[in-house]
């Protein structure tokens, strides 16, 4: 056990850390795996339904530091791309 005042602060903070990035981890390939399994069963309006919650929620969790910006990015265009490859 720790028995300095920062290093319990530290494990506290840790504790608080993961507890948030796994919430955000989660959250993330749900909407991810979302837009995917409209995508593969050919459904466009769901699919776009699904990637505009994507879009939004993946970018507003670059704003709380979960992922870099070039990672959003890249992860928007690609479903962006599995979204229009869907024959209307």
């Amino acid at each position: 056990m720790a028995h300095h005042q920062s290093t319990i602060k530290r494990i506290r903070q840790t504790a608080k850390r993961t507890e948030r990035n796994r919430y955000y981890r989660t959250r993330f390939k749900n909407i991810v795996k979302a837009v995917v399994t409209a995508t593969e069963a050919n459904d466009k309006l769901a699919a776009q339904e699904a990637f505009k919650i994507a879009n939004k929620q993946i970018h507003k969790m670059v704003s709380k530091g979960f992922i870099k910006k070039t990672t959003a990015a890249r992860k928007v265009s690609r479903l962006n791309l599995m979204v229009n490859k869907i024959a209307a």
